[in-house]
């Protein structure tokens, strides 16, 4: 299990269409050893705190989309330490502050208020999930002491892009974003949604070969969830196993990244009751429970049958602990767990 896979374009194809068991078990092993001689067996958390569902957004996919009829709610600034606090005292190391996309000066206001909070009161890891934002409102949050920031590309592929966003959607905004937040400082997420209607195997494979191009430091992928009030539910996918695409997705992207801190995803878990246990023995090394409040969660339904939305934050660290003792893993209790590819980066 010592020598390294080298794979080309070819090879990621092959391997996301193979239904052979013993390479895509050979492919899974081969990814979980190389994460465990990076970061041993330790998996990082980040608990999520999904503080708001309102968006400005109309992504043709999404539950918390603008013209979606949800109950919107923001949680106060006392209800968001609150839920700090817990991942303090619980040793998680870091949070993740999640919610729709909206850039008025008010919410940028109250967003700095909050992360300097945090940052001052519990010192946390921040990884911020936000949308698009401008260049100057970005810095403005990194100089607060947020550090990392997700923005997913969804796909690679800008006329898939296109189906999947109304036309004041734009491709190369979400790209400027994503290069503006390398430019800023931040740790920069990024990651697709796999199985989605008209996405084939190449456009999965390129979005691997993108996240080496743009450099892309964290990934969080996950199985396209169709929510059944958005519009893009009633086209029907053309790949198969959605979940078992996603697992290969997750083990390549470890075995041609390398370093790079990549989630085991809540959505995996949409797909099967042990999905979060099978991505982080093929190659994930970030957990994200949920600690928003639960009286919240059915209202931060991004996709349909969402899980955990009737657990407590305690019962969600009992559960993921004891996920993690099923397979021979633990908690990096009190660590950011940044990602290693960001500081090789940024020496270079």
């Amino acid at each position: 299990m010592t020598q390294e896979i080298y794979l080309s374009k070819k090879d990621i194809i092959k391997y996301l269409k193979t239904t052979n068991a013993e390479e895509i078990k050979y492919l899974f092993d081969k990814a979980n050893a190389l994460t465990e001689k990076l970061r041993g067996n330790k998996i990082h958390f980040r608990g999520i705190i999904e503080f708001s569902n309102y968006c400005e957004k109309n992504c043709f996919y999404c539950g918390l989309r603008r013209d979606s009829k949800i109950e919107r709610y923001l949680m106060t600034k006392d209800e968001i330490l609150n839920c700090a606090k817990f991942c303090h005292e619980k040793n998680y190391g870091s949070l993740v502050l999640q919610s729709g996309e909206i850039t008025t000066n008010k919410r940028l206001d109250f967003l700095i208020d909050i992360i300097s909070t945090i940052k001052e009161k519990y010192n946390l890891g921040m990884t911020l999930s936000l949308g698009e934002m401008p260049k100057n409102s970005l810095q403005k949050l990194f100089d607060a002491g947020g550090h990392r920031y997700l923005l997913r590309i969804e796909t690679s592929n800008e006329s898939l892009y296109k189906k999947l966003h109304p036309k004041n959607h734009s491709f190369k905004n979400r790209l400027k974003t994503l290069d503006n937040l390398r430019d800023i400082g931040f740790q920069v997420g990024t990651g697709v949604m796999i199985g989605l209607p008209f996405q084939t195997y190449e456009d999965l494979a390129n979005d691997i070969l993108f996240f080496k191009k743009m450099d892309i430091d964290m990934l969080g992928m996950g199985p396209y969830v169709a929510d059944e009030k958005a519009p893009l539910y009633k086209n029907a996918p053309i790949l198969k196993d959605a979940f078992m695409l996603s697992l290969k997705m997750v083990a390549l992207s470890r075995l041609y990244l390398k370093d790079v801190n990549i989630a085991a995803t809540t959505a995996m878990q949409t797909f099967d009751k042990k999905g979060r246990e099978k991505a982080m023995t093929a190659g994930a090394n970030i957990l994200m429970p949920i600690v928003t409040p639960t009286h919240l969660r059915k209202n931060y339904m991004i996709y349909s049958n969402k899980p955990c939305v009737e657990d407590t934050k305690e019962q969600c660290f009992n559960c993921i602990t004891a996920r993690l003792r099923s397979i021979n893993k633990e908690m990096g209790q009190n660590q950011y767990g940044d990602s290693l590819h960001f500081h090789k980066r940024i020496q270079k």
